[in-house]
């Protein structure tokens, strides 16, 4: 009985030491690439790094795949890296997540403990799984995108600035360009960028960018973004100004004459800053409704590394931005996003005293969970950011009048030739 008590202490003693063992070997440095610092913010705010682990980010801009050239560098790496150097979680959007979740370079979540995705919206956990559907990753967020308009131009133009009301008089693509020339009669512009209304356009296609053949299409929905912005540049309507630049963003300030942007939560959140600028801004003179077509925009999502020395924190970053009821109340609270918890978002959108102050005082969670039920996330390549970028940039030329139509196609195909070899151009 004392040999049967003795070797019963010795394997509680050994299971015992068994977790301390394993925390002991995680890494001291918790490695995260990201192209720009949203989530940094939010991560350092709302996540208690375990002692001991000192965070380093490495962030790199996205412009023209500079990210993922840093990030797939750092992955082939990863095996011979030193423990320090590892990448122990990395950062990834809508346009490019396929070609890290199904790689080799991405783990099993679930095998690490991230198991509980009740409240998570399915698109983001399909969007982060392989093809086996093994998922690799979580989103803290969903992106139902809107329309956001200024609400003292719409009462101008449409004699309401009433999101139910506006969104009837703007429901539909033939109406928006109706309601634009309305605008443009008054001096306004419908929107500060050419192409604004793209990802609107995109995020409706039926067919992917590349075909089972590996050649290059252009769905009816891209077609018709071009035919529209075409008509809006020569009418007046919208600037020949990309999304990020200052021309277009200036618009956001008190003195901008454009009624629409377009963007999910975090675009208004992160992205309008000149509207919230407290001296030049427009802060509360705005609303959002669904706008012409339903579609969602970007989203940021956390990827597991193969290789990284620190399984057990990067399970429980994972775990915290999904399934934590406070941290995703203060992301809505405290930082106007909309979370990738349906049970908190519902608990805010069904709130008759909660209210967004940038929109007028605007229940925005509530019109998002109406749009989440909309997403699909479909047609998708892992060519889509850089193609998405090559065609806009190589239209903006003929939009500003340097080339004609078919040079600037001809500009296309050639950087698409020079992106992605593989792929058969026109």
């Amino acid at each position: 009985m004392k040999k049967v008590l003795v070797l019963v202490l010795a394997m509680s003693m050994l299971l015992a030491c068994i977790p301390a063992f394993a925390e002991a070997e995680e890494g001291k440095v918790f490695n995260i690439y990201a192209w720009n610092e949203e989530f940094k913010g939010f991560f350092e705010k709302y996540y208690e790094v375990p002692e001991g682990i000192t965070v380093n980010w490495v962030i790199t801009p996205s412009d023209n795949g500079a990210y993922q050239q840093k990030l797939d560098e750092a992955l082939l790496n990863q095996e011979n890296a030193a423990d320090d150097d590892k990448v122990d979680m990395f950062l990834a959007e809508a346009d490019y997540i396929l070609k890290y979740a199904g790689s080799p370079f991405t783990q099993d979540i679930q095998a690490l403990g991230v198991t509980d995705f009740s409240n998570t919206y399915p698109y983001t956990v399909q969007a982060a799984s392989d093809a086996e559907g093994v998922v690799k990753g979580v989103s803290f967020q969903c992106c139902p995108s809107a329309l956001i308009y200024r609400r003292s131009i719409a009462k101008d133009v449409l004699g309401t600035d009433d999101p139910a009301e506006v969104q009837e008089l703007l429901n539909s693509w033939e109406k928006f360009n109706a309601v634009a020339a309305d605008a443009a009669a008054k001096g306004y512009l419908m929107t500060s960028s050419f192409a604004e209304t793209y990802r609107v356009f995109s995020n409706n296609t039926t067919s992917p960018w590349v075909n089972e053949n590996n050649e290059l299409q252009f769905d009816d929905a891209i077609v018709a973004w071009m035919d529209q912005t075409e008509m809006f540049i020569e009418n007046g309507y919208t600037l020949t100004s990309g999304i990020w630049d200052d021309e277009t963003t200036a618009q956001m300030f008190a003195d901008g004459k454009t009624m629409c942007f377009f963007g999910p939560a975090w675009y208004f959140n992160f992205c309008m800053g000149n509207a919230q600028d407290p001296d030049k801004g427009c802060f509360g003179d705005w609303a959002i409704c669904e706008g012409p077509q339903a579609h969602f925009w970007g989203g940021t999502w956390l990827l597991a590394p193969a290789g990284t020395d620190n399984p057990t924190m990067l399970a429980d970053v994972m775990d915290t931005f999904i399934n934590d009821e406070d941290v995703c109340s203060k992301l809505i609270e405290n930082e106007a996003q909309f979370t990738n918890n349906q049970a908190v978002n519902a608990k805010y959108a069904e709130d008759p005293s909660f209210g967004n102050a940038f929109l007028g005082g605007q229940n925005d969670v509530a019109l998002f969970v109406e749009l989440a039920k909309n997403i699909k996330f479909e047609n998708n390549t892992i060519y889509d950011q850089l193609l998405n970028e090559g065609l806009q940039n190589q239209m903006q030329e003929h939009y500003r009048g340097s080339v004609d139509k078919d040079t600037a196609l001809k500009n296309f195909y050639n950087y698409v030739n020079e992106t992605y070899p593989a792929i058969v151009t026109p």
